[in-house]
C-alpha cells in the first residue's frame, strides 16, 4: 500500500510540475446570431501543432506549452475565422469568456478557388488560382479583389502561373506531374464542402509542405470538421453555366464516433456567355470519419465530378469585325441544334484515406493514401483529302484575296496586288455560312447509290474524309504521404513530411464519331509509303469509332518530395527555416512504331532523372500589438514538367536537348497594420525564374530553304524554347477602413513589372525532313531576342476601390470600380531570331528588314486598359434554427468589351512574309484574341436546415 501512495505522489508531482510549464485557455464558443453553443470548432495556437475542439456545450480547454504573446485562432466551415491575441504565462488559467463567431453565409460569394474554376476559359489551366490570406487565416482586401474583381480579366497574383503554387487536399499535393498545375475541374461543383481552407502567403511557412513561391492552399475534407446540418443551394448565371443546384448533408460526430459529409450537385447550360458553349457537369462527394479513440481517427474522402464543356475560339480582328466579340467558330447547326466540335470532357474520380494521429499534446502525425484515375478528352475534327472544315480558315476569308493572294504569285517577292472582287465574294460567302457545316461533312463521308439508269436513289456510308476525335489522357495516380508536426518547446516547433507519387499517363488519339462514314484510314496524308504509317506493326488500318489511332504512348513518372521546417516564436520576433529535397523520374513508353521514326518511337525511352533542393526562411518583427514587419525568401530548383521534357512525345522518345532543372528565387517584404477600424498591408516582392522550357507546334511558311530531299520552304514544325528566364517585380497594397458600424471602404492595388529576362534558345524540329530521307530533323535557330519583352496573359497593374454597406437587419450592398492595365500579347519567339530576317533560299537579309522597320513591325501589342464596375448584395433570414440567404451580383455593369489575352500567329516565318501580310491592312495571319465577359449576373439562394 505504501508503494501505491509513493507512486501516486510521484505522479501528482509530475502533473503539478508539468502544469506549471503550460497555460490553460478556457472559453465558450457560440453563434453570434442564434446564441447557441457551437460544437467541433477548431481552436488552435497559430503556427503550432496545439489544437483542440469545442465539445457539445461549445466549451474548450486548450493547453499551451508556448510562453509569451500568441495568436489564438478559432476556425470552422461556415463561420468567419476569429483571431485573438493572448498572453501565455505558465501555471495560469486564462478564461476567455464567451466568444461569438459570425457566419459567412451572408457572403454567398463562391470560394476563391471555385470562382476562378468556373470562369476559367483557358485550356492549359494556366491562370493563377492560388490566392492566399494574411496570417494564414482570413483573406484580406487585396486577395478578395484578386479573386472576385480582377479574376474575370485573368489577373494573376504576382504574375505567376498556378504551377508556382501548391494545391493540397488533406495534406496531399494535387498539382499534376504532367504540367505542374492542378486540374481545377476536379473540384467543380463542390463549393459547399471545400470551404475549410488554409492559405500561406507567397514563400511563407506552411505546416503541410515546402510549397511554392505563389503560396500554399490547403483544403480539409475531414468529416468531423464540418458544420452540422443540411444545406440546399440554387444558383443562376449567364457565364459558364446557367443553372446550378447543390445539396449537402453533414451529420456531425455521433456517439459511436462516426461523422458523415455528403454532397451532390448539378450545373448545366444550353449555351453559356459565348456562342455555342454548352456545359453539363455533375458532382458527387462523400467524407466519412471514424474516431478510433481519443487520439486517432480514420477519414475516407471520395468525389467524382464529371464535366463536359464546349470551348470558344480565339479570333483575329478580321473575324471579329465581320461578326462580333461573342463569335465562336467551333460550332455549327446539325438537325437545327448547335453542335460544338471542341469539347472538353473530364472524368477523374478521387479516393483518399487519411489517418489522423495525435500522439500527445505536442505531436501530430497525419498520413494519407490517394488513388486517382479517369480520363480527360479534348475533341476536334480530323480530315483527309478534303478541305478544312474551319469556317475561319484563311482561304475562306476576304483577307486571302486582299493580302496573301499576291504571295502565291512569287516567292515572297514583295509584290502586292489586292483582288477586291474576290475578297467581296469571300466576305458574302463567309457571312452566309459563318459556322461549321456538319451536313456537308456527313455528305462528304457518303457515296451515292445509283440505279440501273444512273439516277441517284440514296447515299451509303463510305470512307470518312472527316471524323471527330479526342486527344485523350487517361491517368492513374497512386500517392502516399506522411506529415509530422511537433511542438519542440515553448518557443520552437518542427514540421516535416514526405510524399511519394506514381503516375501512368496513357496519351492517345481516340476516334469518337465517323460522321456518317464507314471507316477512317490511320495514315498521315501529308506523307507517303512507310512514313505515312502511324504504326508500322499494323499498317494501313481502317479505324472505326472507339479505336485508337494516330499516336499512342504512355508517360511513366515517379516523384518523391520531402521537407523539414523549424519555426521559432518569441515575444517580439518569429522566424522559420525550411528545406526540401525531391527526385523525379520520367520515361516515355511508345506503343506505336511510327513510320517517320521507326527506331526511336516504339518501346521505352531512357529514364530522365532530376534531383532538386530548396531552402526558404522568414522572420516577423512585432513592432506593437497592431503592427508587424515580416520578410520571406526562397530559393529552389525544380524539375521541368513531364509535358516539357520530351520534344515531340506524340511521335518519338526524344528528350529536349539541353533541358535543365528550373532555378527559382523569390523574396518579399511586408508591413501590416491591424486595428479595430483599419487593416492595411503593403508588400514588395521580387521573383526570378530561370531555365524554363516551353514546346509548341505550328505550321510555318518560308521557314526552311529548299533542300534536295524536301522541296518546300513550308513545314509543320515543333518549336522548343530552352533557357527562358522570367523576372517579376511588384508592389501590393491592401487597405480596409471601417468608416462606421455599417459602412466599410476598401482599396487594393497591384503594381507589377513582369518581363522575360533572357534570350532563350530556339530549336525547330521538322518531321518532314526525316520522312524525306534527311538525317537532320532538329535545327538550331539560335537566340530569340525576348529579353525585356513583357510576359503575356494578364494585367500587370490592377486597382480596385470598393464601398460596402452592412445593415444590422442582415442585408448588405457593395460596389467596386476596377481599373486594369499593362496587359500584353504573347509574342512569337521565332519572329525574334536572327534567322527571321533572312531569305530562306538565298540566305541573305531581306533589304526591307531595316532596324527601324523591325522595331515597328515586331513591337509587342499592348491591350487597352479595362474598367469594370461590379455590384453585389445579399440578405439573410433566420427562422428558428433554419437559415435562408440570398446573394446576387452583376459584373461589368457597363457592359464594356475588352481583351483578356491573345497571341501572335507564327505562320509568317520570315520578315518579308510578315511585312507583306501586315502591310495589306487586313492580315490573314494577324494575332488572335480572347475576350472577356460583358455584363454578367450571378444569383445564389441558400437554405440551411
Amino acid at each position: 500500500m505504501g508503494k501505491k501512495y509513493i507512486l501516486f505522489f510521484v505522479l501528482l508531482s509530475f502533473k503539478v510540475a508539468f502544469a506549471q510549464q503550460e497555460t490553460i485557455f478556457l472559453g465558450l464558443v457560440i453563434d453570434a446570431k442564434t446564441q447557441n453553443p457551437l460544437e467541433n470548432i477548431v481552436v488552435s495556437i497559430q503556427n503550432s501543432a496545439i489544437t483542440q475542439l469545442t465539445n457539445k456545450s461549445g466549451k474548450f480547454e486548450l493547453h499551451s506549452v508556448i510562453k509569451g504573446e500568441q495568436l489564438l485562432l478559432l476556425h470552422s466551415q461556415g463561420y468567419r475565422d476569429l483571431l485573438l491575441k493572448v498572453q501565455s504565462n505558465f501555471g495560469q488559467q486564462v478564461n476567455l469568456g464567451i466568444l461569438q463567431l459570425e457566419d459567412r453565409f451572408s457572403d454567398e460569394t463562391p470560394a476563391a478557388l471555385i470562382s476562378l474554376l468556373e470562369s476559367d476559359l483557358s485550356d492549359d489551366n494556366s491562370s493563377s488560382e492560388m490566392t492566399s490570406g494574411l496570417l494564414q487565416s482570413s483573406k484580406d482586401a487585396f486577395m478578395q479583389a484578386s479573386a472576385f474583381n480582377w479574376g474575370q480579366a485573368r489577373f494573376r497574383v504576382r504574375g505567376l502561373d498556378s504551377e508556382n503554387g501548391t494545391m493540397m487536399l488533406n495534406g496531399m499535393v494535387m498539382n499534376k506531374i504532367y504540367d505542374g498545375r492542378p486540374q481545377w475541374s476536379n473540384w467543380g461543383g463542390l463549393n459547399n464542402v471545400l470551404r475549410n481552407q488554409e492559405f500561406s502567403v507567397g514563400a511563407a511557412a506552411s505546416n503541410y509542405t515546402f510549397g511554392g513561391i505563389l503560396g500554399t492552399q490547403q483544403i480539409s475534407t475531414r468529416a468531423s470538421m464540418y458544420r452540422k446540418g443540411t444545406q440546399l443551394t440554387f444558383s443562376g448565371s449567364n457565364t459558364t453555366y446557367n443553372l446550378r443546384a447543390i445539396g449537402t448533408y453533414i451529420s456531425g460526430m455521433n456517439g459511436s464516433g462516426w461523422a458523415f459529409a455528403i454532397s451532390a450537385g448539378k450545373r448545366w447550360a444550353g449555351e453559356g456567355y459565348f456562342e455555342g458553349t454548352s456545359f453539363d457537369a455533375e458532382s458527387f462527394f462523400i467524407s466519412v470519419e471514424k474516431k478510433l479513440n481519443k487520439r486517432q481517427s480514420l477519414n475516407f474522402t471520395g468525389f467524382y465530378t464529371p464535366s463536359i464543356r464546349a470551348k470558344n475560339s480565339a479570333n483575329t480582328n478580321e473575324v471579329i469585325q465581320l461578326t462580333n466579340e461573342k463569335y465562336n467558330s467551333y460550332w455549327g447547326f446539325q438537325n437545327d441544334e448547335k453542335r460544338n466540335a471542341r469539347i472538353k470532357k473530364v472524368e477523374e474520380p478521387l479516393l483518399m484515406l487519411n489517418h489522423y494521429f495525435k500522439l500527445n499534446e505536442k505531436i501530430n502525425l497525419n498520413s494519407s493514401v490517394m488513388y486517382q484515375f479517369g480520363k480527360v478528352g479534348n475533341s476536334t475534327i480530323d480530315y483527309q483529302s478534303a478541305n478544312s472544315p474551319d469556317p475561319t480558315y484563311y482561304r475562306k476569308l476576304p483577307s486571302y484575296y486582299s493580302s496573301l493572294y499576291a504571295k502565291d504569285k512569287g516567292e515572297f517577292s514583295g509584290e502586292f496586288t489586292p483582288d477586291y472582287q474576290n475578297a467581296e465574294k469571300s466576305k458574302l460567302l463567309f457571312l452566309e455560312k459563318p459556322q461549321i457545316d456538319w451536313d456537308a461533312m456527313y455528305k462528304a463521308n457518303q457515296s451515292p447509290i445509283l440505279n440501273s439508269n444512273g439516277v441517284i436513289t440514296g447515299y451509303e456510308a463510305a470512307q470518312s474524309h472527316y471524323v471527330l476525335y479526342e486527344d485523350r489522357t487517361d491517368d492513374n495516380t497512386l500517392a502516399a504521404n506522411s506529415n509530422l508536426n511537433i511542438q519542440l518547446s515553448e518557443n520552437s516547433a518542427f514540421d516535416g513530411g514526405i510524399t511519394f507519387r506514381n503516375l501512368k499517363s496513357h496519351q492517345f488519339q481516340y476516334l469518337t464519331d465517323l460522321l456518317g462514314g464507314q471507316y477512317f484510314e490511320d495514315i498521315d496524308a501529308f506523307y507517303s509509303g512507310n512514313e505515312a504509317q502511324s504504326d508500322l506493326q499494323n499498317p494501313n488500318r481502317q479505324v472505326k469509332e472507339g479505336d485508337i489511332y494516330g499516336y499512342n504512348y504512355n508517360f511513366l513518372a515517379t516523384t518523391i518530395d520531402a521537407f523539414t521546417q523549424f519555426k521559432f516564436s518569441y515575444n517580439k520576433v518569429d522566424f522559420y527555416l525550411g528545406q526540401s529535397y525531391s527526385v523525379s523520374n520520367y520515361q516515355r513508353d511508345g506503343l506505336y512504331q511510327n513510320g517517320i521514326y521507326p527506331i526511336t518511337s516504339f518501346g521505352k525511352s531512357q529514364k530522365v532523372t532530376f534531383e532538386n533542393f530548396g531552402f526558404k526562411g522568414g522572420f516577423t518583427y512585432k513592432i506593437s500589438g497592431k503592427q508587424w514587419l515580416f520578410f520571406n525568401g526562397m530559393h529552389l530548383t525544380r524539375a521541368p514538367s513531364l509535358r516539357n521534357t520530351f520534344s515531340n512525345s506524340r511521335l518519338n522518345n526524344s528528350v529536349v536537348n539541353g533541358i535543365e532543372n528550373e532555378n527559382i528565387s523569390s523574396a518579399e517584404g511586408n508591413y501590416v497594420f491591424h486595428s479595430p477600424k483599419l487593416k492595411m498591408r503593403f508588400t514588395g516582392y521580387y521573383t526570378l525564374i530561370k531555365n524554363t522550357t516551353k514546346t509548341s507546334f505550328f505550321y510555318a511558311e518560308g521557314i526552311f530553304d529548299r533542300g534536295a530531299s524536301y522541296n518546300s520552304t513550308d513545314a509543320f514544325v515543333s518549336q522548343t524554347l530552352t533557357n527562358l528566364d522570367k523576372k517579376n517585380i511588384g508592389l501590393e497594397l491592401s487597405f480596409e477602413y471601417q468608416i462606421s458600424l455599417t459602412l466599410k471602404t476598401t482599396l487594393s492595388a497591384a503594381y507589377g513589372n513582369y518581363t522575360y529576362n533572357s534570350n532563350p534558345n530556339v530549336s525547330i524540329t521538322n518531321d518532314a525532313n526525316v520522312a524525306n530521307g534527311d538525317t537532320q530533323a532538329t535545327f538550331d535557330f539560335g537566340e530569340s531576342y525576348l529579353k525585356n519583352y513583357k510576359q503575356s496573359g494578364m494585367p500587370q497593374q490592377a486597382y480596385s476601390l470598393g464601398l460596402e454597406y452592412r445593415d444590422p437587419k442582415y442585408w448588405w450592398l457593395a460596389s467596386n470600380i476596377n481599373y486594369m492595365t499593362e496587359s500584353y500579347i504573347d509574342v512569337s519567339p521565332i519572329a525574334r531570331t536572327a534567322r527571321f530576317y533572312k531569305n530562306s533560299i538565298s540566305g541573305l537579309v531581306f533589304p526591307e528588314a531595316t532596324e527601324e522597320h523591325a522595331l515597328t513591325l515586331l513591337k509587342q501589342e499592348k491591350f487597352d486598359p479595362i474598367v469594370l464596375l461590379n455590384i453585389s448584395g445579399g440578405k439573410s433570414w433566420r427562422f428558428s434554427r433554419k437559415y435562408i440567404g440570398l446573394f446576387a451580383s452583376i459584373n461589368n455593369v457597363l457592359d464594356l468589351t475588352y481583351k483578356t489575352g491573345g497571341f501572335e500567329q507564327a505562320r509568317n516565318a520570315n520578315f518579308r512574309a510578315l511585312n507583306q501580310d501586315v502591310s495589306s491592312g487586313t492580315p490573314s495571319f494577324g494575332p488572335k484574341y480572347f475576350y472577356g465577359y460583358g455584363r454578367t449576373y450571378f444569383v445564389n439562394l441558400t437554405i440551411s436546415l
